[in-house]
């Protein structure tokens, strides 16, 4: 992903912002014998430096991983097809997006207590109000489906982010594409008036 210095996102901006919600990516591994990537859609739970999730045992990311432990987790959000109309001249469109990757090394967990508390850390963080109590190893209801999942820890090795938003553009001639950004493309008008008010001048709303 190429970062230009003016849409490089900063360690809290990115944080803050998967905070919000973000907890869905596309996990990626080196396909095996030269193939290409492995690519695993999946929810996750961003604990610190490390990222936890886990994925059933068939799933072919596992042979891919026993390869190359070397991963990434791209998250993206907040995008829109910035028309070339709603900017100034020479009125070349563009398209607007925030994407975070981190690069981290994987790591399997098949002991079932640990298996358990990763499904254990996610539900509390998906559905604090889950009705089926505490996953533990070798005990119903749920002890028993372990075997038929793998645990994942990522360690984030580096993140790259990037906050796509006309921020190489005048601040006035970006807060000027706003008004055009309702309906589907609220949440890259959010992220466009947010870039701008943290440039000189503010950001009229």
């Amino acid at each position: 992903m190429l970062i230009r210095s003016w849409d490089r996102g900063e360690e809290r901006e990115w944080r803050e912002w998967l905070a919000a919600g973000r907890d869905f990516g596309l996990l990626a591994a080196n396909g095996p014998d030269g193939r290409g990537p492995v690519l695993v859609p999946t929810h996750f739970l961003l604990d610190g430096d490390t990222i936890l999730l886990h994925l059933a045992k068939p799933n072919p990311f596992w042979s891919a991983v026993a390869a190359d432990p070397k991963v990434t987790l791209a998250v993206t959000d907040d995008h829109a097809y910035a028309a070339g109309q709603w900017r100034a001249a020479p009125h070349v469109p563009t398209s607007y997006y925030a994407s975070v990757h981190f690069s981290c090394t994987a790591e399997a967990v098949d002991d079932a207590a640990g298996k358990a508390e990763i499904l254990n850390r996610q539900l509390a963080h998906f559905e604090p109000d889950w009705p089926g109590g505490a996953v533990t190893a070798g005990q119903q209801p749920y002890g028993g489906q372990l075997s038929g999942l793998r645990g994942l820890r990522l360690a984030i090795d580096r993140v790259d982010a990037k906050f796509k938003y006309d921020d190489k553009k005048p601040a006035a001639e970006q807060a000027a594409v706003a008004p055009h950004l309702t309906g589907r493309d609220a949440g890259a008008r959010e992220q466009l008036l947010r870039r701008n008010a943290r440039r000189s001048g503010g950001c009229p709303v």
